[in-house]
């Protein structure tokens, strides 16, 4: 009688097989649910500069760059310190306005960028360009 132990190349084809397609189908939906959240957390970190920079107006007069707001204690030192959650934010000010951006380091980090201005509306744009486009809710 023949002992036969192991698994023979056919059976090892078949479970690599289909080993691939369950990864075509897993690895796009990974890549998805990180720039979803990315995005979100780009919005929300968005929203936490504006309170910052009411905080920093109220106290100075004038609207802050991220250094001056990290240096304040309003902001994380991350801010200063390059991308965040797979966006990079700057901050372009003048005495009487400010536009914050969250623009995605690279295409698989996030699909829009994302800006905001004192009047605490978070925006959205396609690509790393900042025109208006819709309010995020």
């Amino acid at each position: 009688m023949k002992d036969s132990r192991g698994f023979s190349l056919l059976e090892l084809l078949i479970v690599v097989a289909i080993i691939l397609i369950i990864a075509t189908i897993a690895i796009p939906n990974l890549i998805r649910a990180r720039q979803v959240a990315n995005e979100t957390g780009a919005v929300a970190n968005l929203r936490v500069i504006n309170t910052a920079q009411i905080t920093f107006f109220s106290g100075s007069g004038n609207y802050g760059t991220i250094e001056e707001l990290v240096a304040d204690g309003l902001l994380d030192s991350r801010f200063s310190s390059g991308a965040v959650q797979g966006y990079d934010y700057t901050i372009t000010d003048t005495p009487d306005t400010y536009v914050a951006t969250a623009a995605a380091s690279s295409s698989n980090a996030g699909r829009f960028s994302y800006f905001t201005g004192p009047d605490n509306i978070v925006r959205y744009s396609e690509g790393e360009d900042v025109t208006p486009g819709e309010p995020v809710q």
